[in-house]
């Protein structure tokens, strides 16, 4: 499995790390939709006054995203060695998705595994 423990000054640096931790677009796919089903049941409890549905954004999303990292990608989630810009790289990641560039993810990834010999 992925080392986690690499050091980054900035995002900026990161970035091209976490993106290549999702090398595989099933693990890119995977994480969107369990981040959208997450936020769509936590919006769902919000609106019919039942706040205890906000755990579902933690619990779908990483529920679904942990072993899409272990079975898919083969490596360890990068929110193990940095978990604030991991969520932060999540959500850039699906917004470039939602934008319909994961093509240009999949070619940060591929540069950044071929410049750092992974």
């Amino acid at each position: 499995m992925g080392k986690t423990t690499r050091e980054f000054d900035t995002f900026e640096e990161f970035w091209p790390y976490y993106v290549a931790m999702h090398s595989k677009a099933a693990t890119r796919w995977v994480h969107l939709t369990g981040t959208l089903t997450g936020l769509a049941v936590s919006a769902y409890g919000v609106a019919r006054g039942r706040r205890r549905y906000l755990a579902a954004l933690p619990l779908i999303g990483y529920g679904t995203a942990w072993p899409a990292h272990f079975l898919i990608e083969g490596n360890n989630p990068a929110t193990f060695g940095h978990p604030a810009w991991s969520l932060r790289g999540d959500l850039k990641m699906i917004a470039t998705m939602l934008a319909g560039r994961d093509a240009e993810l999949a070619e940060t990834a591929a540069k950044w595994l071929s410049e750092n010999g992974a």
